[in-house]
């Protein structure tokens, strides 16, 4: 039997990213991604619906997340979904279904602090000499 669970998603982060470490020592970082939708009602009129991503990525795409990712800016997410659930505490059972990232690209330019810029794909390999600084 084939299966196959994968998303791609284009829109703005919508919060800083945030880096932790397992117990073991894995960075895992997360953050949102919004994407919009624009169309016609049935009455001519013209909506906008916006959906939010939890995106979760893990060891050395953390990493380059957090050091690279920024709220605002323009990504492109790709990976597959996961939902984990919990107890709360209420006692309710609690269900998130998250975005596990395999690459992660900026899709537009970083904001530049020296008057050049460069864009970096946080899902490609990154080594200190490709840094623009």
């Amino acid at each position: 039997m084939v299966s196959l669970n994968k998303v791609m998603i284009i829109g703005n982060v919508g919060v800083e990213p945030e880096m932790r470490f397992t117990p073991g020592g894995h960075p895992v970082t997360t953050f949102s991604v919004a994407t919009n939708r624009r169309y016609d009602a049935g009455d001519g009129e013209k909506k906008e619906e916006t959906e939010w991503f939890s995106v979760v990525a893990w060891n050395k795409l953390a990493e380059q997340c957090n050091q690279f990712v920024a709220k605002g800016r323009l990504v492109y997410v790709e990976g597959r979904l996961r939902t984990r659930s919990w107890d709360g505490p209420d006692g309710q059972k609690r269900y998130k279904t998250e975005v596990i990232a395999s690459t992660v690209s900026s899709l537009d330019r970083a904001p530049a602090s020296s008057g050049d810029s460069a864009t970096v794909e946080p899902g490609g390999d990154i080594s200190p000499d490709d840094l623009p600084f």
